[in-house]
């Protein structure tokens, strides 16, 4: 009856040990991406963006794009 104790524990010491180290693991992970996340923030303000405003900005640029493919389209000749 001992031994079935003992392997529980046992059993339960691991379990907390994978536990700890996969926290361990997600904290590291958490930290890397709120860096990556100011970087990217960084990033966007320097380019002039308010990062509030990049859902609006992509459809701008997005209808930019589409309006300089609508132009070179039509300079192209027709026979092609």
């Amino acid at each position: 009856m001992s031994t079935d104790f003992d392997k529980k524990l046992s059993q339960i010491k691991d379990n907390l040990e994978k536990a700890k180290s996969l926290r361990i693991r997600a904290e590291a992970r958490l930290e890397q991406l709120t860096k990556q996340k100011q970087d990217i923030l960084k990033e966007i303000e320097e380019l002039g963006v308010k990062p509030e405003d990049l859902d609006n900005e992509i459809l701008k640029l997005r209808s930019e794009i589409e309006e300089l493919i609508k132009k070179a389209g039509e300079m192209l000749p027709g026979d092609i």
